[in-house]
């Protein structure tokens, strides 16, 4: 970790593990009406997941594999968001916070690509994991506590499905799938 991200560290502690909890259910009463915050959540899950199989791992096998996994999720996930969510965020009024969020998710590609360039399973690797991991934390908390919400508050029955259907596009499409609407027959 670099001396910058230790001072950023230090003037923004991350928000608790209940706080963060507390975020996560509120979100998931909130997925009951719509899928593509519920699709959001789990992608999450599954970001979380990813990373502790990486931090656990005891091989440098797994490690890469699980850091593989997780930079391929973390791409496709930031790309449906950026296109399907911040716009939304931007056109009702809240410029600050898609711009805030999308250059967290350009940062975090920036440390991935860091994180490939070391040796898995060395402290350095170790530090570099659990820095990204905690600024990933961090931006989930965010979107979770206030961005989503946010949308869930001001979307149409419309607007919920033109999200539904448009976040899950560019997952699809971003993790190499063909997208259920693109799809012929």
């Amino acid at each position: 970790m670099s001396l910058l991200d230790k001072i950023a560290a230090t003037l923004t502690p991350p928000e608790s593990d209940e706080a963060r909890a507390e975020a996560h259910r509120d979100a998931k009463a909130l997925a009951a009406d719509n899928q593509w915050l519920a699709r959001v959540l789990s992608q999450h899950e599954d970001i979380e997941r990813l990373f502790a199989t990486a931090l656990d791992a005891t091989s440098e096998a797994v490690a890469r594999q699980a850091v593989k996994d997780l930079a391929v999720l973390l791409s496709a996930h930031s790309i449906a968001e950026e296109v399907a969510l911040y716009p939304v965020l931007v056109m009702d009024g809240h410029k600050t916070h898609a711009t805030e969020a999308y250059e967290e998710q350009q940062m975090t590609k920036v440390q991935m690509a860091e994180l490939e360039r070391l040796a898995p399973l060395t402290q350095e690797w170790r530090d570099k994991l659990e820095h990204i991991r905690g600024a990933v934390l961090h931006h989930v908390y965010r979107e979770e506590s206030r961005f989503y919400p946010e949308i869930v508050r001001e979307a149409s029955a419309t607007d919920r499905a033109i999200l539904d259907a448009r976040f899950a596009e560019e997952f699809d499409r971003s993790m190499g799938r063909t997208p259920a609407a693109l799809q012929v027959g």
